[in-house]
């Protein structure tokens, strides 16, 4: 290797790896081609919490037709919860290192199949309709890991918020719309066809990905200015790659595989990891209870009415999160004014993933979640005593509403780390996934919980910045060392 080619390597973080193109934009994709992939990912995403909340309000009639317990029924559920947080640590990771769309295209597939298999299963074969959970499970849940990964493809962190706020409505919408649908097929067609119902709209989900959706995987197609495979292009491309811009644009070199378990070693990522999994846990333990809880405590309830009691936790997550994507993208303004009034606007690289170690992207990113903090404590728990107490049906309804606007906080902490792991957007959500499902349920305890955690938010924003140079310089030693 020549001196100069050493020199450029050595003084060029391969977190940076896209250096080489500063002065051209970080995604050759146009504002409306960007939103027409976002809103692609966003149907898809919707399918992870759609498949497993449109099982909810079945659960008292399961209990009754495969002669089983409610706890029993509600085991299903938790093997999906499980294998909902560990699948996509493969097939997200797989994602990052071979693509995007092929990963899609083969989760929605698998999943197509699991609820034919659902569909049909024989009410005296409970250990079938486990085993078909847990596959139906291991195909819907890596659709939101690899949706995050698409946005760090095609976004720069100072767009990144807008878009991550309305990619989430299709994964929120889905608590609103499954049990609604759930309850409706259940009560007027029978249980079996909310899994029929399921294959024909994952069938035509999985042909949507197949016709439009192209892959934005960097080490593959770059800014998108380099024409892929066969397999990597959409059999309509609506959005086909601009070759024009390729011959200007040399590919960033291609990545090892690297095993996501290795992000828990970063402990900023860790802690982030840790509050939103604490946080995501309230959102399930509300959600995977109203069916067999309201039940109870409302007989009047059947399980029609049942699916409609999700509504209000449903849009307003989807209210909160559409409204969180536009406050970050505030707070990131803000942030970079006062950046540059420091720094000077020749230190801020806007069209750049890489902000560099001295832009504060842990402050601008967790500045407004203590607002949110406050509402979603005191909802939770005043949610948990209502129901202890038996009030109005109305009184939950409510708190679950205010609740679900504030799980909104989520979304700047799933946006900061993928701000703080360029490349590996579907690894780091896969991770987020896995310490999200795997936490237990209670409300007072948790609500506790996230009180305990929020100084984690301040330690990243005050520790992030060191672990961030940490990383960098370790990176630039590894490339050395290659040398």
């Amino acid at each position: 290797m020549t001196p100069s080619k050493l020199e450029e390597q050595t003084t060029t973080p391969p977190s940076a790896a896209d250096a080489e193109f500063t002065e051209r934009p970080y995604s050759v994709y146009t504002s409306k081609e960007k939103w027409f992939i976002v809103t692609l990912v966003s149907f898809a995403g919707i399918f992870s919490p759609f498949t497993a909340n449109i099982y909810f309000p079945a659960i008292p009639t399961l209990t009754s037709v495969f002669h089983k317990s409610t706890e029993l029924i509600n085991l299903t559920v938790m093997m999906y919860m499980v294998l909902q947080g560990l699948s996509p640590m493969f097939f997200g990771s797989f994602a990052d290192f071979h693509g995007r769309r092929p990963i899609f295209i083969l989760c929605l597939f698998v999943l197509c199949l699991s609820c034919v298999g659902l569909a049909l299963v024989p009410t005296n074969a409970y250990w079938l309709l486990m085993v078909l959970r847990c596959l139906q499970a291991t195909g819907s849940a890596s659709t939101i890991a690899l949706g995050a990964g698409v946005i760090g493809d095609i976004a720069v962190p100072s767009e990144r918020g807008g878009f991550f706020g309305f990619y989430s409505l299709g994964p929120m919408l889905g608590p609103a719309l499954g049990p609604v649908i759930g309850g409706a097929l259940s009560d007027g067609l029978g249980w079996r066809s909310i899994f029929w119902f399921l294959c024909i709209a994952t069938g035509l989900a999985c042909i949507i990905m197949l016709l439009f959706l192209p892959e934005t995987l960097r080490q593959i197609v770059g800014d998108g200015s380099v024409v892929p495979g066969p397999i990597y292009r959409p059999w309509i491309p609506i959005i086909s790659c601009h070759s024009t811009a390729a011959s200007n644009f040399k590919r960033p070199p291609k990545r090892k595989f690297k095993n996501p378990l290795l992000l828990f070693k970063n402990l900023d990522i860790v802690m982030l990891l840790f509050f939103n999994g604490i946080v995501y846990s309230v959102f399930y333990a509300v959600t995977a209870s109203i069916s067999s809880l309201f039940a109870d405590i409302y007989p009047f309830l059947n399980d029609s009415t049942i699916g409609l009691c999700y509504l209000a936790i449903g849009f307003g997550t989807a209210a909160g999160s559409a409204g969180a994507g536009k406050v970050l993208d505030w707070d990131f303004q803000r942030m970079k004014k006062v950046y540059i009034e420091t720094h000077g606007s020749k230190s801020m690289k806007t069209e750049s993933n890489d902000l560099g170690d001295d832009f504060p992207i842990e402050k601008a990113r967790l500045m407004s979640m203590s607002y949110s903090m406050v509402v979603l404590v005191a909802t939770g728990m005043g949610y948990g005593w209502c129901l202890q107490k038996k009030v109005h049906i109305a009184a939950p309804l409510v708190l679950q509403f205010i609740s679900a606007l504030s799980m909104a906080v989520m979304n700047p902490t799933q946006t900061l780390i993928l701000d703080l792991m360029p490349g590996q957007g579907s690894s780091v959500t896969a991770c987020n996934n896995v310490v999200r499902c795997l936490l237990g349920f209670t409300y007072v305890l948790l609500n506790g919980i996230i009180v305990i955690s929020m100084p984690l938010l301040y330690l990243v924003i005050e520790l992030g910045p060191r672990f961030r140079k940490k990383r960098r310089e370790a990176d630039v030693q590894t490339l050395v060392a290659r040398s």
